[in-house]
Parts: C-alpha cells; structure tokens; sequence
C-alpha cells in the first residue's frame, strides 16, 4: 500500500493558520497594530476603506526593519522575540509566533514599505496569496507601512461570512480602542474613506479614555490603583450611577496585552454589589501588571486568553482594589459607628435649634387602647344627617389618632376594603393597584394584567409589521435633539438607519459621529428624545450580546421596551380598558416579548374557595 501523508504546502498551512488568526478584518488590524507598538512607533496612523475589505493600511514611524527581516517577517514562525523555550516565560512583547504576517498574506495583497534609521533606501515587498511578487529598494520614510488589500481574495467563502460594512467597522474600531488604551503615551489616528474617525494624542490614560468614549466619561472616572507583591493593578472604573446594561466599556489588560476573563469581570461586579443592578455593567479599565512567569498567554491564537498559575489571588486583589477605590472617592455608603442609629438626635447639635417636648404627648402617643379609653359617647348621632362634628369630637378624633395600636381587621377601617384604588377616578368596573397591575371584571371571575408586559406585546407586535411593510408613521420634534454617539455605536446606528425610518425615527447624520434626530414614532409617548434614542440603542446591544435576534426583531423588542408603560405610571379607565382590549386583539397575548406572562385569571370558583363556600 502507497504512502497517503505529506507535508502541507507552505500556501495551505498559512491559509489554515489565517482561519484562526484572521477571523476578520479587525483581526488582521488586530495584528499590525501590535506589531507597530513592538516596533517602539510614537505615532501610529491607521487607514481604512470599506470596512477593511478593501484596505487596512498601518503606518508608524518605528525602527524599522532591514531587507532581510523584511523579507523573513513573511516566513511563518519567523519571530524576534524567542530564542529559547524559556523565553516564553518572559514575554512582555504583543507578537512572538510569527503567525501574523504569514497569515494575512496568505488571504490578502500585501504591501510591505520599511526603513530604518541608518539607512538611506528602505525596501518595497508585494505578496499576493503567499507568493512575493516583487522586492526592491525604495525611498520611504522611516519606519514601517503595511497595506492589506483585497481581504480574503482567493477564499471566497470567507469572504461571504464577512458582515455589512457597519458591523465590520465597529470591530475594527473596538480593536483600535483597545490598543490605543493600552498605550496612551502613543498617537494614534483612524481614518475611514478618507475622513477623520479619531485622532489620539499621546497622553494621560485618563486622556486617552475621554477621547476615545466621549467627554461625558469626564467626570466619572474613579482612580484605583493596588500594589502587592503579587499584582498590582492601576486604571479607572465608572461610578455606579453610570452603570449601563450592555457589556463593552470593560478593559482588562496584563502587562499591557487585552484580555478577556470572565472570573476577573466577576472580581469587579462583587466589587460593585449593592451599588449597581445584577442586569447592569461597571465601566473599568484595568492594567495588571505581573511577572510573565505567572502567567501562560500561549493558551489561545488571538492571545485574548491567558492563564494565571494563581487565579484566586489575582481575584482577590483586584476586588479589594475595585472596592477600597470606590469607599476612597466617597462613592460607596458608608455607616457612621459613632451615632446610635436607634436614637440618632443630629438636631442637639445646632445650639440655634430650639426643640419643645410635649411631654403629655409623648405618654399619650405610647398609651395602649389597653390603659386608655375613648369617649364613646355621642354614637348616636353619627346617623343623623346633620350632625357636626363638635370640637370635644374633634379633638377625641385627634386623641384616637395619636393612639398607639396595631393593625388587624378589628382596628381597620372597613371603607378601605371597599373602595379600590383610584376610584374617585374611576368610573367602571376596571382599576389599577400599586399603578402596576390592571384589574378588571369578567363574568365569570376577575382579570388581573401587567400593564408593562401587556403593553410590551401589543408594541412589539405593533413595531414589526410597520418593519416589514415599511410604513411607520412619525411626529417632527419640535426642537431636534443632536446625539453624540461614540465610533462603535454611530457605526451601529448607520447600519440600523432604514430599520429605525420603518419604525417612524428621523435620524441624519450631524458631523463627526453626531446624529439629529428629526423625528420619533408617531404613538410614542415621550418628553425626551433624546433620552428615548439613546435608550433603544443601549436596549438593542444589550438584547444584541444577551441574544440572537436578527436585527428587525431586535429593533421592535427594544422599542417596545423602552416606549412601554412603565410600572407605577397611573392610567385612566379608558385607557386602561383599551390596553385590555389591545391585549387580547394580538397574536400572542398570553405572554410578553422576554416570555413573562401579561394576565392571570382569577375565576369564581377560586374566589369562592378563598371564603370556604
């Protein structure tokens, strides 16, 4: 029998390596941005056209490389930063595999242009699929550009599992913020189709994330800085009331590498319990720093998961960290021992305060019905109809106020049990308790409604036929609100623009990642706009991360909960009994888009049962 196994060719290994480290064009910008910062560049500058497939161009003002390491960069396991097998215990560097640039040249056109310092010629490479089609000398400044051109030219399946250019332009730029945070004392810039998305001078981290997420980031940024022997760990969290419900704005980085580690989040959010909503996330950016020697970043192709060799620690420090930087800054409660919070008297401490004590209301305000009784007398009277009320009466009334007791059905008064809430207000059979729930009366029991779960359905269903006809009525605000948006969510906001104009929104573009919002759907009622679109983009990624919903279902179920009646809003008869109706005239009444039931119904049989009839 013949021999059936060979050696890969060198094209089809890299173009297997290339599946996982070029998962998309954010991957391969991913991979020359880290090798532009290992290059020691001051100033990097990133261009980008249609999304990356067309190009992803890098340019740095590094060191540079000679005609031989420009020639060998391309060469798979080629790498400057391993010698020995010990030296993967010390890395400290982005790229040491040297899978990176044999990987985008096998999927790509590759324009290499490099100098170095000493030298007055730099070197021209042009690779095409793995294959160098050219190499000469050139005059270029110093340092290193790299162009990729036509991603995934020669894989054409690849190419059609990539996303619309919105949603490949907002990777690209989480992958360009988390290289610009990690090394703030770099420029940074981005264009897309030749206009300005950011340009970051070096500086401050603070700088840098105020930059890159907007200036509302300003003024809620809390230091946290740790030193142990161990770890230490320095950067920013959010305060608690900026707490959003999306995941995004939370940064790890160990010795300056991006990372993402569930456990580690986790230390940050026990941080933060009791301060923010088990359904909300902190905004953090974190810099551990700690001997490579303890950790293994040789665990996955992206190098966005390591391995520590002791978890807990690392856990521990960085919870104590998130906390002592939180009850540092005043922004975590704290109880004061020193007062007796049984009989706090604060008022004894301002001398122009003068407090008088009753001090026979005081003993009658603790009397008992059992030591003290009421005048009785005079009941008569209370069915006469023109009875007034005397001032003994009155002031009897006012005794039996201040008397001390304890609530049962005895001591309460009956009227309460058969008025319902509101129904001054109401008219008919229908009424709401706790400005929550909607009770109304059938004839053969009672119907008890979520308005909030309720009215979710009956938007939901609303909001996605006016997407698949197109026909979404809108009112012209008054005075339009502009919404400035950071880079990845006003990408986001492009791709959703004729979904959010079959919906009844009027959005245009107003400058630099800025929109007007012109208009808003007609049967919303709402008092800010702005506040209203800032609410359903937050909603659609939180439901966009937690879920997979295409984007039309995605739109309707987060309208539906941000234009939706809210519990403790009060309703009139009418329009409780149309939500009623509306309810029952859906598809799907019985439960609401997130699977909670809108109704229950309460027969008479159970009603009777209740009384033991």
């Amino acid at each position: 029998m013949s021999n059936i196994i060979q050696l890969l060719p060198d094209a089809i290994a890299n173009q297997i390596a290339a599946g996982e480290v070029v998962q998309r064009p954010a991957s391969a910008l991913k991979e020359l941005l880290e090798n532009a910062v290992d290059a020691g560049a001051t100033h990097i500058q990133v261009v980008i056209k249609d999304a990356g497939k067309q190009l992803i161009q890098v340019i740095d003002n590094g060191k540079g490389m000679s005609a031989t390491d420009a020639r060998m960069s391309f060469e798979r396991h080629a790498t400057s930063k391993i010698r020995t097998s010990q030296d993967l215990f010390a890395i400290r560097t982005f790229g040491f595999r040297g899978e990176a640039l044999a990987s985008i040249a096998a999927v790509a056109h590759v324009e290499l242009k490099t100098r170095q310092t000493e030298t007055e010629l730099g070197t021209l490479i042009q690779i095409e699929g793995s294959e160098v089609k050219k190499q000469e000398p050139v005059a270029v400044p110093v340092g290193t550009s790299v162009a990729m051109k036509n991603l995934f030219f020669n894989v054409p399946a690849r190419r059609n599992f990539l996303k619309s250019n919105p949603v490949e332009m907002r990777h690209i730029v989480d992958e360009f913020q988390r290289v610009a945070l990690s090394y703030p004392e770099v420029a940074f810039s981005l264009f897309q189709q030749d206009l300005e998305v950011f340009s970051l001078p070096s500086g401050k981290l603070s700088q840098r994330i105020v930059s890159l997420f907007g200036k509302s980031y300003q003024g809620q940024l809390v230091p946290c800085n740790e030193e142990t022997p161990h770890v230490n760990v320095k950067g920013y969290i959010g305060k608690p009331e900026n707490a959003k419900k999306t995941r995004g704005e939370q940064f790890f980085f160990v010795n300056n590498r991006y990372i993402k580690s569930s456990y580690l989040h986790h230390a940050v959010s026990s941080a933060f319990e009791g301060l923010i909503q088990n359904d909300q996330f902190p905004f953090y950016v974190l810099f551990l720093d700690i001997d490579p020697a303890h950790i293994d970043i040789n665990v996955h192709p992206t190098k966005t998961e390591i391995k520590f060799d002791d978890e807990r620690t690392v856990y521990a420090v960085i919870r104590s960290a998130v906390k002592q930087a939180l009850g540092a800054h005043h922004v975590m409660p704290a109880l004061d021992f020193s007062l007796d919070v049984n009989f706090q008297e604060n008022w004894t401490s301002n001398p122009d305060t003068k407090v008088q004590v009753d001090r026979e209301y005081s003993y009658k305000t603790f009397n008992t019905p059992e030591f003290k009784k009421s005048s009785v007398s005079g009941w008569e009277r209370l069915f006469e109809g023109n009875f007034t009320p005397t001032p003994s009466a009155v002031q009897n009334s006012e005794e039996d106020q201040e008397i001390l007791t304890f609530p049962s059905r005895a001591t309460s008064d009956e009227s309460r049990f058969l008025i319902p809430p509101q129904e001054s207000e109401a008219t008919g059979t229908t009424f709401q308790v706790e400005l929550s729930y909607i009770i109304a009366q059938m004839s053969t029991g009672l119907l008890i409604v979520d308005q909030q779960s309720a009215h979710e359905r009956i938007l939901y269903e609303r909001y996605l036929r006016q997407l698949q006809s197109s026909q979404g009525a809108s009112q012209q605000c008054l005075f339009p609100p502009t919404v400035q948006l950071n880079a990845g969510d006003f990408a986001l906001v492009m791709d959703m623009l004729p979904e959010l104009y079959s919906l009844g929104f009027i959005v245009e573009e107003f400058g630099k990642d800025t929109v007007l919002i012109q208009g808003v759907p007609a049967d919303v009622q709402v008092k800010n706009e702005k506040e209203l679109f800032e609410g359903l983009v937050e909603q659609f990624k939180n439901f966009k991360n937690e879920l997979s919903l295409d984007k039309r279902e995605n739109l309707a179920r987060s309208l539906s909960r941000r234009a939706s009646i809210k519990k403790g809003q009060k309703l009139n008869p009418q329009e409780m009994e149309t939500l009623v109706g509306q309810l029952f005239a859906s598809q799907n009444p019985n439960y609401s888009p997130a699977g909670n039931k809108t109704f229950v119904k309460l027969d008479l049989s159970s009603i009777h049962s209740f009384f033991g009839k």
